[in-house]
């Protein structure tokens, strides 16, 4: 497919409308096809497409929410990945005011793709109740629902609706994650790592005191803290960089920083090499940073990270790397003089200038 919307295709749509037929025998399948696809629907993006399908449900199927829910159960497991949220969109728009057939609907809905948009509204409507609700899947034996638990209550959930009172206050979030903080699903701790990073740009403190507590304790845990921290370690935080013994910055010495060639057109890749050398042990976390020229001519400064590694007195290291700038989705590159500039454990080391054009 040459674009993510395509999932939602007429091969999905006739597969969806006969698996309900199956189902539903008086179920409209021509009708509900053609509610779909009308128009304007190659014009459609993901998540439009998306609701367009979940309108025509609701229009197809019967009127009564827990009777629409009776076939949807049946027919989600046909359906599984990102094109499975048809299901739990279907409960956020028709089922806020069926509180606990909800929650079962989102909880079953979400083993097969996942619930994470749909819990918003919720949550929203009654934060209390959806809290209660996120520790009790914190608990849950499938790790689709647990994820649901970390992933549902993110403060700044990308795609997903923003949840005000989190991002101004997140200790609610918490004790949620607390109860995940050594799930032994991956699926379920790389959740609580960005729940936690999300709350790491407006609240700090919350990050380094949860360091604090669960740091050190176990190594899938050590993985989500450190994980946690990745905005501001790429910022240069002291704080961050403390927690990770990457406070000496002082004892490198960056020898030999070469880039090449000075000037390059869209579409090349940069190189780069340089040497780090310690007057002693200590640990070193070294990233590279950008500052891209922008569309109006404004720059904008990009972290990459190359190494982390403990090194000894008297050691020298030599790394050397290239970096593309072909365009991408997302990074449109334009003609200027950037500059590039090596990070030793926060602290900017030395800068290079080179043209694109």
């Amino acid at each position: 497919m040459s674009n993510l919307k395509d999932i939602y295709n007429h091969e999905f749509v006739q597969k969806l409308t006969h698996t309900i037929k199956k189902e539903y025998p008086s179920f409209d399948a021509p009708k509900c096809q053609t509610l779909i696809f009308r128009e304007d629907w190659e014009d459609l993006a993901l998540k439009q497409r998306m609701r367009r399908i979940t309108v025509s449900l609701y229009e197809t199927l019967p009127s009564k929410f827990n009777e629409a829910l009776t076939i949807l159960y049946k027919t989600a497991p046909h359906f599984t990945g990102l094109s499975g949220i048809i299901f739990p969109d279907y409960v956020e728009q028709y089922g806020l005011e069926h509180w606990e057939e909800s929650m079962g609907a989102l909880e079953t809905f979400t083993q097969y793709s996942t619930s994470e948009f749909a819990v918003r509204p919720f949550l929203l409507l009654n934060q209390e109740r959806m809290i209660e609700q996120f520790l009790e899947w914190s608990c849950h034996p499938n790790d689709h629902v647990r994820r649901l638990a970390s992933e549902g209550s993110r403060p700044r959930l990308p795609w997903g609706i923003s949840i005000p009172s989190f991002k101004s206050d997140p200790s609610p979030i918490l004790p949620i994650l607390h109860n995940l903080i050594q799930d032994e699903s991956l699926y379920v701790r790389k959740s609580v790592a960005n729940n936690l990073n999300d709350i790491s740009k407006t609240h700090p403190a919350l990050l380094a005191d949860t360091a604090a507590k669960w740091y050190g304790k176990h190594h899938d845990t050590d993985w989500i803290i450190k994980h946690a921290y990745r905005t501001l370690l790429k910022k240069g935080d002291k704080q961050a960089l403390s927690v990770f013994g990457y406070e000496d910055g002082e004892s490198i010495r960056l020898q030999h920083f070469t880039c090449s060639p000075d000037r390059i057109s869209i579409g090349e890749s940069l190189s780069f090499s340089f040497q780090i050398h310690s007057a002693k042990n200590t640990k070193v976390r070294a990233e590279y940073a950008i500052d891209y020229v922008k569309a109006r001519g404004q720059r904008n400064k990009k972290v990459f990270k190359i190494t982390e590694i403990d090194i000894h007195q008297g050691e020298t290291r030599a790394y050397s790397k290239t970096h593309s700038f072909r365009d991408l989705s997302t990074r449109k590159h334009y003609k200027g003089v950037h500059t590039i500039t090596i990070i030793i454990n926060g602290t900017p080391k030395e800068s290079l200038d080179f043209i694109v054009n």
